[in-house]
């Protein structure tokens, strides 16, 4: 049988585990390349469909995964970015704002 103190002393440890799985969640969405922030970045999922027209200064190799701003290792498919936050870029994809890692 629980105790009223039991449960209070739970409380905090459920409310923890639901806020990390809800953080979990929202991290786990890719930004979607129509979004108006992604668009006005010029993201796109895959760095080769980058328009070389319109940004001058994309070069070949560069992509998410070796980018400065990207928040996981360069072998993952997806991870953080600080500029599309609580979204995942493709490790694959690019954007304007493209920082060489190093």
């Amino acid at each position: 049988m629980s105790t009223r103190r039991q449960f209070v002393q739970w409380i905090p440890a459920a409310a923890c585990g639901l806020a990390a799985a809800a953080q979990a969640q929202a991290q786990s969405a890719l930004v979607d390349e129509k979004s108006p922030q992604a668009a006005g970045l010029g993201y796109v999922a895959d760095a080769s469909k980058a328009d070389k027209a319109k940004y001058k200064q994309f070069a070949a190799g560069q992509n998410c995964g070796n980018c400065a701003l990207y928040q996981g290792k360069p072998t993952d498919a997806a991870a953080g970015c600080p500029l599309f936050a609580g979204k995942q870029v493709a490790a694959k994809g690019w954007c304007s704002a493209y920082a060489k890692k190093g």
